[in-house]
């Protein structure tokens, strides 16, 4: 049996039960015979693996899915996310479509409200895009809202990854299509650990959700409800050893208060470019040399050294105010500049 069938059949089998699949693989090896997997499924599947390893069906599926361009990563194989494949619950397979080597690249993920706010969105797209810019591969769920702003902000800076919470011949929300294609055709991946057929069931979120914050180095939550599944996979992220960060939002919009909930829970404070590198202060130094040695934005020049009120500012560059403002914003979050009382500062070596 071709040894990418045999790893589609066995998370044919074992899915979500991925931890019991992780469990097999470490005893065994992917090309051992399928009866030797049979005392590591729950016994309601034992039945099952008969059948499935007699089936028509899932080489029909496998010969569709390798044409698109899909492939499938064991645990223990050298490709697999080396983040992920130290958690015990870690799927035993996982598919991915777009190149294998991102996977192992320092991520972050960022998480928020699928209704979010225009503040929300904004925040994610220049967020992601500007991390993506300094080395970071981006991780989020492909959903509506802020999964969305952010997959769409750091294919403008760099590449995305998609972690997906239904199987692979299909994506979910439906209307994303385009964005998956765009994810894979910008240098980044789409991932699932669901076999061919498995719909979006609800189930399958916090499965999902429990990968995006194992890939990643520390998860952001931009906007979230009180109760909410971004909430969950920042609780999953800190019971993996793995960091949080929270954006702080207006006292009154309902989807502040799951990120000040988290930020009273110890989370880290997220206002700026600064505030990740302080934790991450290693990779840091490590892209500074290229990946944040592009050259200053042109309104960089018309930047003074003393403090820059805005109606100067607008008078030295003849931007309009709403695009000014704009790019203002886009150079604090790069690190460009400084929000003081009054305008804003040039910071000496700034974009970092």
């Amino acid at each position: 049996m071709d040894g990418q069938f045999r790893r589609l059949l066995l998370q044919a089998l074992f899915c979500p039960a991925s931890a019991a699949l992780g469990r097999a693989l470490q005893h065994l090896d992917v090309n051992a015979r399928l009866d030797d997997f049979l005392p590591f499924l729950p016994v309601g599947l034992r039945e099952r693996a008969a059948l499935l390893d007699n089936t028509g069906e899932l080489p029909l599926y496998f010969d569709t899915l390798r044409e698109a361009g899909w492939r499938w990563v064991a645990l223990g194989d050298v490709d697999y996310p080396p983040l992920l494949a130290s958690l015990p619950e870690a799927p035993g397979v996982l598919a991915v479509r777009g190149p294998v080597s991102v996977l192992s690249r320092p991520a972050l993920a960022m998480v928020g409200a699928r209704n979010a706010s225009a503040d929300g969105l904004d925040n994610s797209h220049r967020f992601a895009r500007a991390l993506a810019r300094s080395g970071f591969v981006i991780v989020s769920g492909l959903a509506l809202g802020v999964d969305a702003a952010a997959h769409r902000g750091a294919m403008a800076g760099g590449q995305t990854l998609a972690v997906m919470g239904c199987g692979p011949d299909r994506i979910y929300p439906a209307r994303h299509s385009l964005l998956a294609e765009q994810i894979v055709e910008g240098g980044g991946a789409l991932i699932t650990e669901f076999a061919p057929g498995a719909g979006p069931a609800r189930q399958h979120f916090p499965l999902r959700n429990r990968i995006i914050s194992g890939l990643s180095l520390a998860t952001i939550v931009v906007e979230a409800a009180i109760k909410s599944g971004s909430l969950i996979t920042a609780r999953t992220a800190l019971s993996q050893g793995r960091e949080v960060f929270a954006v702080p939002g207006a006292i009154h919009n309902p989807l502040s208060k799951g990120c000040h909930q988290l930020l009273r829970d110890g989370a880290s404070w997220l206002e700026s470019l600064d505030d990740v590198f302080e934790a991450f202060g290693e990779f840091r130094r490590s892209v500074e040399a290229s990946e944040l040695a592009a050259p200053a934005p042109t309104l960089i020049r018309h930047l003074t050294s003393g403090l820059n009120d805005l109606d100067s500012l607008q008078q030295r560059s003849g931007l309009p105010m709403a695009e000014l403002a704009g790019q203002l914003s886009q150079l604090e979050l790069d690190g460009w500049v400084e929000k003081v009382a009054g305008g804003y500062l040039k910071r000496s070596g700034g974009g970092a």
